[in-house]
């Protein structure tokens, strides 16, 4: 296993891309607008996602800006099978609270667990 992306909520993503790109020296790695379902993702990172690490960040079309209390979005790990490892998480006493499957508006297979403290953790399938 291996951390993929850490996913912050941004208001203003051309402000945020500007941050992290001419401010932080991060490139972005990729974008992807979902019209259907309001929001565009962006990635942000220092080296390619295969090697490192990134930054997702998430802007939902309909709103203009977050409380810091509501910006987190989930740390994500990638797993061979997302529906075994919801299996052992149940089975090791862990929480899920969205079963795997594809994600709602594409077809990557994802699974979110909680942890004690109520943050977000995404399980990732890997794609074979």
């Amino acid at each position: 296993m291996r951390i993929l992306h850490t996913m912050i909520r941004v208001g203003n993503l051309d402000a945020s891309l500007s941050f992290y790109t001419d401010v932080l020296g991060m490139r972005l790695l990729r974008r992807a607008d979902y019209p259907d379902g309001r929001f565009t993702l962006a990635f942000i990172g220092y080296s390619e996602e295969s090697e490192n690490a990134v930054i997702e960040l998430t802007h939902n079309w309909d709103t203009d800006s977050y409380e810091p209390g509501n910006a987190y979005g989930h740390v994500a790990i990638e797993v061979d099978d997302a529906y075994a490892a919801c299996d052992l998480v149940r089975a090791r006493g862990g929480k899920v609270t969205r079963g795997a499957g594809p994600m709602k508006h594409g077809t990557t297979v994802i699974a979110f667990i909680e942890d004690p403290d109520g943050y977000k953790i995404e399980l990732v399938q890997k794609n074979t």
